[in-house]
């Protein structure tokens, strides 16, 4: 079991890195003028929407890398730390990923098996605000589909344990 968990750790890992660096290029790049240089009010809001979900996401990535890091590094891998680290990714990442406070966009799941995209936008993006969004769609997939575990069954399993 352990060897499982640690290598999901490191899959897990590398793609929130890949994620991370698209997100650091993104906001390194682009600011609110960029990308709403017309201002009128819904389009500023929607775009700092957009950027702050953004912001939060890379900062719940980032912790969340550094923390698989930790479980990695460990000269004794430690299988509860690294649950604990995954189920963050999670609760923290992928979530917040499909659900941005700000709703900018949403998953359409009609669109999930159709081969086309399931992301929409609540306000039709310029082409970079979109692209970014495509381009990390599909690594918070594989987050989801590789931890859905860690969506209900280790948090009941956590419970089960705290109360024998």
């Amino acid at each position: 079991m352990s060897a499982n968990i640690q290598n999901l750790c490191e899959t897990t890992r590398e793609k929130l890195k890949y994620a991370i660096e698209k997100m650091e290029a993104f906001l390194n790049h682009y600011a609110l003028p960029q990308l709403a240089p017309e201002q009128d009010e819904e389009t500023a809001h929607f775009y700092q929407g957009f950027l702050s979900d953004l912001r939060h996401l890379l900062v719940f990535s980032e912790m969340s890398y550094e923390k698989l890091g930790v479980a990695l590094r460990r000269a004794t891998f430690n299988e509860d730390f690294a649950q604990k680290a995954l189920y963050n990714v999670y609760h923290f990442g992928v979530n917040n990923f499909f659900y941005p406070k700000n709703e900018s966009y949403s998953e359409d799941g009609r669109y999930a098996y159709t081969g086309q995209d399931a992301i929409r936008f609540r306000k039709k993006p310029v082409r970079p605000v979109r692209d970014i969004v495509l381009d990390i769609t599909k690594v918070y997939e594989e987050l989801r589909d590789d931890l859905t575990y860690y969506e209900n069954d280790y948090l009941t399993e956590r419970r089960m344990q705290n109360q024998v």
